[in-house]
């Protein structure tokens, strides 16, 4: 077990080996409408792309699901395929957003043997998800 200053040092680590692996500008949070990003997320048992949609307006964050959502059959044929849509994810904190995401099981930050297949796996998810976001993003806004 690693102690919170440790694991603290451990995740940035991680974040600037990933970094300097795939030196680019991803989207993330400039998606140019509120409350819709891109996230990486990563524990000890798995990394996972998310698109999470967090608008305060229930009916705003369900019309971009949705949307999303119609989308589902473009998304998985020619960009991504597995993605789990979940229209009322519940976070730890109590909040419901809406997430789509995308996981690889098994890995985590803290095996370092593990780095290259998380990279790989962000790249290869993200860079997917950024080029249909690209290529779709007047059709989604227009809720």
């Amino acid at each position: 077990m690693y102690s919170k200053e440790e694991t603290q040092k451990l995740k940035r680590e991680f974040w600037v080996a990933f970094a300097e692996k795939f030196p680019r500008k991803w989207v993330l949070y400039d998606t140019k409408i509120k409350d819709f990003s891109f996230k990486f997320y990563v524990d000890n048992k798995k990394a996972q792309v998310l698109v999470d949609i967090e608008n305060r307006n229930d009916e705003k964050r369900i019309g971009y699901f949705e949307k999303l959502e119609s989308l589902k059959t473009i998304l998985e044929e020619e960009f991504i395929k597995d993605l789990v849509f979940e229209k009322n994810f519940v976070l730890e904190n109590g909040k419901t957003i809406s997430r789509i995401w995308v996981e690889k099981s098994g890995v985590g930050f803290s095996n370092k043997n593990h780095w290259d297949a998380i990279f790989n796996f962000y790249y290869e998810k993200m860079n997917a998800l950024e080029l249909f976001y690209l290529e779709y993003d007047e059709v989604i806004k227009d809720i």
